[in-house]
């Protein structure tokens, strides 16, 4: 039963990462249809004031935090260092513990 829910785990876990990498390639189609449209009628209509760069960095930042989170990016927090995180904390919890017992 043990086994059966781990897989049920793992299952879960590689279905959400999928969704996750789906959802950023769609975000990316769209950002490279929808920007040259919005340059060719920037440049169509009014073309004395370039707009589209707008778009083309605010959605362009956004699809590189989307992709840093799909991809397990991050060169700042690793996973090394949440886990380091998470050991401190909890060996700061277990002190707290001992302390109140002896008191």
């Amino acid at each position: 039963m043990e086994d059966f829910m781990t897989d049920k785990m793992k299952y879960e876990k590689a279905k959400k990462k999928a969704k996750n990498i789906r959802g950023f390639y769609i975000n990316l189609m769209c950002y490279c249809i929808v920007i040259p449209i919005l340059i060719f009628v920037n440049l169509t209509y009014v073309p004395q004031f370039q707009w589209f760069w707008f778009s083309m960095l605010g959605w362009g930042f956004g699809l590189f935090a989307h992709a840093m989170e799909t991809f397990q990016f991050n060169p700042l927090f690793s996973k090394d260092w949440e886990e380091r995180k998470l050991k401190q904390f909890m060996d700061e919890e277990k002190q707290k513990q001992e302390k109140l017992k002896q008191s």
